[in-house]
């Protein structure tokens, strides 16, 4: 019977891993309780193949904590030559009614946030993307210091090919 059900568990996680073909990175990291405006999230992405194009992605994983409509952030692309390409970005993140927008049974739900289409990595070396929030409350200058309800980010590389 054991050996039946680790065969069962086995088939299972290869059908779930292998239903994502085009994923070519997706890490996520915790930011607590409230993600500070200071703080900045930074993955360093994999020897990426030049030839080929990609898409990128930012996730958010975020609960009913989150009082905002929008989210406001600032994504940075460091290249190998330390050219840094810098992004503002706005996503929507709650529909009309005030409910959270994205994927999830409970009051988590997770974004998949579309940052670059067709990227190619034509140098040699390592890239790093870097992602601060810079959200702001209507009218005021001021960012918020602690930005509650957005529990983790991540960012996704999917291969077009």
């Amino acid at each position: 019977m054991k050996i039946k059900n680790s065969i069962l568990f086995l088939l299972v996680a290869f059908l779930i891993i292998s239903c994502d073909e085009k994923r070519v990175f997706d890490e996520y990291k915790s930011v607590g309780n409230s993600w500070h405006k200071d703080s900045i999230i930074k993955f360093k992405l994999p020897k990426l193949d030049s030839l080929k194009n990609y898409n990128l992605y930012v996730n958010t994983r975020a609960n009913n904590d989150y009082p905002f409509s929008n989210l406001f952030l600032i994504v940075s692309l460091v290249q190998p030559n330390k050219k840094v390409l810098v992004d503002t970005l706005e996503y929507e993140m709650a529909n009309p009614d005030g409910s959270l927008m994205g994927d999830g049974f409970s009051d988590v739900k997770e974004s998949k946030l579309f940052y670059k289409p067709n990227v190619k990595f034509n140098l040699k070396g390592d890239y790093t993307i870097k992602i601060q929030q810079a959200v702001r409350q209507t009218g005021k200058v001021a960012g918020v210091d602690n930005l509650k309800g957005i529990t983790e980010i991540g960012f996704r590389v999917e291969s077009l090919e």
